[in-house]
């Protein structure tokens, strides 16, 4: 692979404008490189085709060791660049002169190394700025570190230690770190560069924080080897009184702590000193380790592939220009901030140190193994067992066709009995299927336009399934789906009885039990990490407006509202085999005054939860904007029940009102799709009606995508006018306008996450803060 496309993969995609602009410096190097083949003096005539350094003096086989004249620093004359560092408004940037102005072709080369200046300048100033955020974090989970151990000692020793108690268990704390310190010197690569080696490692101090920390304390804590004596007595250990002035952050949100803090009720913030609450804040704290130590793992990576990326610009201009500029501008770049920091790498080493020491039990490889989580490997056994059930999946429903076709069924006096019945049960397998179906595509447009969807959904590291599973369990679903509907398809029934086999009958709700079984399955098998995620925010769906709203939770809202239909099978499975009579394929629902009030409820309830969502974000962050987007639900769910009361009375007023509030929602949603959710239609933007940024080279993907949102937006048209195509049957119907919402669902889902992904890009956001476990007294006071 070439080093462009490597540079661009291990990209980190929000920070992916503070990256050096490979490509564009490339295309400079290709405007210096055509003018020099353009200015090349025609070849020498003759058969003199050999190369120059054919014709040099033999060195010899033997190597003979010259000896070098006295060093000199070469003559500036000879150097085709020079660069300096300016101070321009307090921060520090670098210019390069270029000396070969007098040369053919000198203004291309002039425009390289001006643009070159600047990437770099942009490089190590992003890198700088993060640094030092880094940095500052680091103070803050010192703090924390402290606060852990004061909290510890308490639990673990409620009655407070003696000071020979204290001196021992500090001795035992020096002597386990200079342990891991060894440990960490010996497992360093030894090929690593000189710029980025430490002679001394620093640990972390377990007693105060760093800017407290006199000369000889540092010196001290450098020299780890030195057995602890007498001078213990002038380090200060974990002091107890810092839990005077800490306090415990409450970050676990359930509906009662909401609804306390909307009726202003006090939260109980005290210090409970139990192993309980120790577990909850060792966890807390453990997570927020990970999380820092995965940026600074990035950043370093950020730091690497951009210094080697400048170096192979530097090659590559040397190469074309027959200059040796490489060495005095990769001489800058190691004396730069990006080349010669080494904080990222100090920090990386007491975080590893410290949470080895602290939680895991001092095992470095399971702390590593946490800290350090082996990426999921692709497994040919998912690809075979995909490949699989998809080719089982069109046989059958190839078979399905051949069968029906074969036997006449849909010329059968049945057929009308079984639309009624059993093909409302079966389609909801299919709404499923398709979802799942337009998600795996999904998650196949996202990794390849490089959208970060694991990190805006917050699936937890290596968890977020790919398109092969999330095909795999659609495909998985769809062959059972199929097989149960060739199990009861032949529609006579026993002459004798007037009645249908009782188990094949039963086979949609043994296969939706199954289903529910395999989704609640508290094992871990069958992804459960997926299924805990989905089953959490589905909770929170539920109990909205209970639960602070997250982006998972309200995709997946609008993820329900595409699926009213499917909702409305499983409110007719319960009718079916719980009131009819399924011996005979005779139900009453559809006459039952309870099942049409619930056929309003269960069609209300996504778009509800929906509106409860903005209501709680207009509370929490007053912006108007969620107070529009709550509207927009409120005129669906006017417009939904409308269009229900119509399918079930037919009357010209109910029809009127149907077509008056739908016409206005979809009007509505079609705007914020287009305009909010997806970011496009700016007229002022540089890619005329759509954003500045788009992931889609091609622009006419997404004028086509915004034509189709708009069509299949008024697909509920059908319902309201009763087009009867193909002199189809009313469900079938119902079945293809609800499969089309699901297709229209589909599409939006790429472009609102492809939206989300540039607003993140945006702002640099690649990384969710993660709630800390103790608050102290002046962070109150800053805050205030």
């Amino acid at each position: 692979m070439k080093f462009g496309k490597e540079f661009t993969s291990q990209m980190v995609p929000e920070w992916q404008e503070a990256y050096m602009d490979y490509g564009f410096l490339k295309t400079r190097l290709k405007e210096i490189h055509g003018f020099k083949q353009r200015a090349r003096p025609p070849a020498t005539p003759g058969g003199l085709k050999r190369k120059l350094t054919l014709y040099r003096a033999f060195s010899g086989l033997v190597h003979r060791h010259n000896h070098p004249t006295s060093p000199s620093s070469p003559d500036i004359e000879e150097q085709p660049i020079l660069v300096n560092s300016v101070d321009r408004n307090g921060s520090r940037s670098y210019e390069t002169t270029f000396l070969m102005q007098a040369d053919d072709g000198a203004e291309y080369e002039l425009v390289f190394f001006r643009r070159l200046d600047d990437e770099f300048n942009k490089v190590n100033k992003f890198y700088k700025s993060k640094v030092e955020e880094v940095t500052k974090e680091a103070e803050i989970l010192n703090k924390q570190m402290d606060a852990l151990i004061a909290f510890r000692i308490k639990v673990e020793n409620p009655q407070g230690w003696s000071w020979e108690d204290r001196s021992g268990e500090m001795t035992r704390l020096a002597s386990d770190v200079a342990a891991s310190t060894a440990a960490l010197a010996a497992s360093t690569p030894a090929g690593a560069r000189a710029s980025r080696r430490v002679e001394h490692m620093e640990v972390i101090e377990e007693g105060p924080s760093r800017h407290e920390e006199s000369d000889e304390d540092k010196e001290e804590i450098v020299q780890v080897q030195k057995p602890v004596n007498n001078d213990l007595k002038g380090r200060k250990p974990a002091p107890l009184q810092i839990l005077n002035r800490v306090k415990i952050n409450n970050t676990l949100e359930t509906p009662r702590s909401t609804i306390k803090g909307f009726l202003n009720v006090p939260k109980q913030t005290e210090l409970k000193f139990n192993r309980e609450n120790l577990k909850k804040v060792e966890g807390q704290l453990k997570l927020a380790f990970v999380a820092f130590y995965q940026k600074l793992r990035l950043l370093k990576s950020f730091s690497f592939l951009n210094t080697l990326a400048f170096s192979k610009i530097m090659k590559k201009y040397d190469k074309i220009t027959s200059r040796n500029a490489t060495k005095s501008y990769m001489n800058m770049v190691d004396n730069s901030y990006l080349g010669s920091s080494d904080e990222v790498t100090k920090l990386m080493e007491r975080v590893e140190a410290t949470f080895i020491k602290h939680f895991a039990n001092s095992n470095r490889s399971k702390g590593m193994s946490v800290l350090r989580p082996k990426a999921r490997k692709q497994r040919h056994r998912i690809t075979f067992f995909t490949g699989f059930f998809a080719g089982c999946t069109f046989a059958l429903l190839i078979a399905l066709i051949l069968i029906a076709r074969a036997r006449d069924i849909m010329g059968e006096e049945g057929r009308i009995q079984y639309m009624e019945t059993m093909f409302p049960l079966y389609s909801l397998f299919g709404f499923i299927v398709l979802h799942m179906l337009m998600y795996a595509a999904n998650v196949y447009l996202w990794r390849r336009y490089r959208v970060n969807y694991a990190f805006i959904f917050g699936f937890k590291q290596g968890s977020e399934l790919g398109y092969r599973e999330v095909l795999l369990v659609s495909f998985g679903i769809a062959v059972l789906a199929l097989t149960s509907v060739l199990s009861n398809l032949d529609m006579e029934m026993d002459p004798k009885t007037k009645d249908y086999e009782a188990f094949t009958e039963i086979i949609p709700l043994i296969l939706v039990v199954i289903m529910f079984i395999i989704l609640f399955l508290p094992f871990n098998i069958l992804y459960r990490s997926s299924r805990l995620f989905f089953l959490t925010c589905s909770f929170h769906c539920i109990c909205a407006p209970l639960y602070k709203v997250t982006l998972p939770d309200f995709f997946l809202a609008d993820q329900l509202t595409s699926q009213v239909q499917a909702l409305r099978s499983l409110e007719s499975y319960i009718c079916y085999y719980g009131w009819g009579d399924f011996r005979h394929r005779r139900n009453t629902c559809n006459t039952s005054d309870v099942f049409n009030t619930f056929s309003f409820i269960v069609a209300v309830i996504p778009y509800w939860s929906r509106l409860l969502q903005c209501l709680r974000r207009l509370f929490e962050e007053k912006s108007p904007e969620q107070g529009h987007n709550g509207l927009k639900y409120f005129i669906t769910i006017v417009a939904l029940c409308l269009r229900t009361a119509y399918s079930l009375n037919k009357g010209l007023s109910w029809k009127v009102l149907a077509v008056i509030f739908s016409v206005a929602a979809a009007i509505f949603s079609t705007y914020w799709d287009l305009v909010h959710d997806w970011g496009l239609l700016h007229q002022k933007s540089k890619n005329r009606w759509l954003r500045d940024k788009l992931l889609i080279p091609n622009k006419s993907v997404y004028f086509g995508a915004m034509v189709l949102n708009v069509v299949l937006r008024f697909a509920w048209l059908q319902s309201v006018f009763n087009f009867n195509l193909f002199d189809l049957h009313k469900q079938t119907l119902v079945t293809i306008v609800a499969s089309l919402e699901i297709i229209r669902r589909g599409m939006w889902n790429f472009f609102r996450i492809e939206n989300e992904h540039l607003n993140n890009v945006g702002k640099y956001r690649a990384f969710k803060s993660v709630p800390l476990p103790f608050n102290y007294d002046e962070d109150e006071d800053k805050e205030e």
